[in-house]
């Protein structure tokens, strides 16, 4: 398997000025795999320690940041010689104390060290005894695989080649097998674990199992990562993301939480799991101009999940509805396909993702700025060629050319370019 990230990673490295680098993610995105991957590949030797399976080196940072030291230290405890030539890597940071904070010192006082880490955003969201070391880090967001790095996985480097390439001709004859590939996908979802057993066995139960476990991982971490008092609420938050979804009008409502919700109640459990990287908050935009942040709507916004393969697996939503029949594109109202299109665009890198509605009940599904452009965005979940809001949109934004992703194949109109489904985030002249 291999990830885009490591790319990421080598411009990193080749940077003369780079600081220490942080990974974020959820859990079971496949930090770890990556730093050993990206140190084996790039580096003379590396040193790995992992805070969370040794208290005696969590404390390596409690007395001092002598740097100095700290090297001594770890060469004394993986009994390997550090030089200018070894990558540190640094697992599970949020385990040791002051750990974050001694970043800063090796910026400032030892820049000729290479320094990766990672920890759960469960973890560092919640770890409040350090000083976060602004301005002194990098950082690089990991997620699960998206579709192109799915299908590298399946062996199909060189379809993805021929879809980034906009090769429409050549790949039409192949529709019928990227269709499929897409709808495993969407059962088998990103998460590195589920997909290396689908490579391995294709056993649908076993991907299943994996993802079940999974989730049960997620909410054993609610109770030991989040305030006692905020637990009951974010789970109830977790537990309404797949009613959320299946929603024709996706704005999140309080009320489906519980009768009576209130957002000051659970303002607090929404940003937890925003923070762990469990869910993904898109908020509205009021007007089409750039920068939409300056546009925000706080008070109106939309949630999707971490995976659309945990999601499936979260709604119990049986392979045979995914694979064998049209279904997929019938049930849920789009809600399968909208979370896959949200899933690659937060793989794209300077990328700010909202949605638009009006007072009209008119609604697109999302509004991006990417590179300094905007594009609205509109996503249908077969062969429907009707866009009555992306047109309506477009025609009081003249200026601006909308997208449409279907199971149409690809097509160009003076006011819209349509891109298939499978086409997502892999298309380079798509966004």
């Amino acid at each position: 398997m291999e990830r885009f990230a490591i790319q990421q990673l080598v411009e990193w490295k080749k940077r003369k000025a780079h600081k220490p680098l942080i990974i974020r993610g959820a859990r079971q995105v496949g930090k770890t795999w990556l730093m050993k991957r990206f140190a084996s590949e790039y580096y003379d030797d590396y040193v790995y320690v992992n805070f969370d399976d040794n208290e005696t080196i969590a404390q390596i940072f409690e007395h001092d940041f002598d740097i100095k030291r700290i090297i001594q230290t770890l060469e004394l405890y993986t009994r390997q010689t550090i030089n200018s030539n070894t990558l540190l890597i640094f697992d599970e940071i949020q385990e040791a104390r002051r750990g974050v904070t001694a970043l800063k010192y090796f910026c400032e006082k030892a820049p000729q060290y290479d320094v990766i880490v990672a920890g759960s955003l469960l973890g560092l969201s919640m770890h409040q005894d350090d000083s976060f070391p602004v301005g002194k880090v990098e950082f690089l967001d990991l997620y699960p695989l998206n579709f192109s790095e799915f299908l590298n996985a399946m062996g199909e480097s060189s379809l993805t080649d021929a879809i980034r390439n906009g090769q429409w001709q050549t790949v039409e004859p192949l529709r019928p097998r990227l269709e499929n590939l897409l709808k495993i996908y969407f059962y088998v979802g990103g998460m590195p674990q589920a997909v290396t057993e689908y490579v391995d066995s294709s056993d649908l139960n076993l991907v299943r199992q994996i993802q079940t476990n999974i989730l049960d991982s997620y909410e054993n971490d609610f109770s030991k990562h989040a305030p006692k008092n905020e637990v009951p609420r974010i789970q109830l938050v977790w537990n309404a993301v797949i009613g959320q979804l299946a929603k024709e009008n996706k704005k999140f409502i309080y009320g489906f939480i519980k009768e009576g919700a209130r957002a000051k109640n659970f303002e607090l459990a929404i940003q937890w799991l925003c923070d762990a990287g469990l869910i993904y908050r898109i908020n509205r935009c009021k007007a089409a101009r750039i920068p939409l942040k300056a546009y925000e709507d706080f008070s109106a916004f939309k949630i999707f999940m971490l995976d659309i393969g945990l999601m499936g697996a979260k709604g119990k939503i049986p392979p045979e509805t995914l694979l064998n029949s049209n279904q997929l594109f019938q049930e849920f109202k789009g809600a399968i396909t909208e979370q896959f299109v949200l899933q690659q665009l937060t793989t794209l890198s300077n990328m700010d993702i909202f949605y638009w509605s009006s007072d009209s009940q008119s609604e697109l599904d999302f509004l991006i700025q990417h590179n300094g452009i905007l594009t609205p965005i509109e996503v249908k979940a077969a062969e429907n060629l009707q866009s009555k809001s992306l047109h309506a949109f477009v025609n009081k934004n003249p200026e601006l050319r909308g997208t449409r992703f279907s199971m149409s194949p690809f097509r160009q109109q003076d006011w819209m370019d349509n891109i298939p489904l499978w086409a997502c985030g892999i298309y380079n002249k798509s966004l």
